[in-house]
């Protein structure tokens, strides 16, 4: 079974779902808008400069989920995904993902955005295996605590490791799809590492290393 990877914000995706649903929240009156817009942007900015604690930024995430129903998170969600994600779902990425289903791969989103969020954009997507940050419930509620390893950085290939050894899968013949240096330990353990619209330090890495390069904008 060869394995395709694909990164999920700017990679598959025209814009960054994290970054949108904090957006989301502010424009809702959901969350006091001056002080999150602002820890939203700078938080995302770390995140471009890859200088983000996955910890701080995720507390800071799950916090205003802890305050309301399942009920009324999935409605605001299903407006979030009509209003944010789909007008950044890219052709040019279902054009991808069905190169690898003809040639019978298998498919795998691996994010660090929690799949609360991410969850409902690869099945829209039509992928079925999703690795994404998991954010502890107890009884339906979002406690403000991660579950397990974060799916970023490190934690990607850490995460990925459990999911092959209980699929009985490998690495042989692998590929990745990312956009993001962020994502620079994953891209190293596959077969084929693909940099996809790369921020500039991916860009100048890949460049040195002779991987593809390629834009699905």
């Amino acid at each position: 079974m060869t394995l395709a990877l694909f990164d999920l914000d700017n990679t598959l995706l025209g814009g960054d779902s994290d970054y949108l649903w904090g957006c989301f929240l502010v424009e809702h009156g959901i969350v006091e808008a001056e002080r999150y817009e602002a820890e939203n942007q700078r938080f995302y900015d770390q995140y471009l400069a890859g200088t983000l604690d996955i910890h701080e930024f995720l507390r800071f995430q799950a916090q205003p989920l802890t305050r309301y129903s399942a009920s009324e998170l999935n409605r605001w969600r299903e407006e979030f995904l009509r209003e944010k994600i789909e007008p950044i779902l890219l052709p040019k990425a279902w054009d991808l993902l069905q190169q690898h289903r003809d040639r019978r791969d298998q498919l795998v989103i691996i994010t660090a955005t929690p799949s609360f969020i991410t969850a409902p954009i690869a099945e829209r997507y039509g992928v079925n295996e999703l690795l994404a940050t998991e954010l502890e419930r107890v009884d339906g509620t979002f406690t403000g605590r991660v579950s397990g390893t974060p799916c970023f950085q490190a934690g990607k290939v850490e995460r990925l490791q459990a999911w092959l050894r209980t699929h009985r899968a490998d690495l042989n013949d692998s590929w990745f799809y990312s956009d993001s240096h962020n994502d620079l330990p994953l891209l190293e353990r596959v077969t084929h590492p693909v940099a996809v619209d790369p921020d500039d330090k991916l860009r100048a890495l890949a460049d040195t290393r002779g991987w593809p390069i390629i834009s699905l904008r």
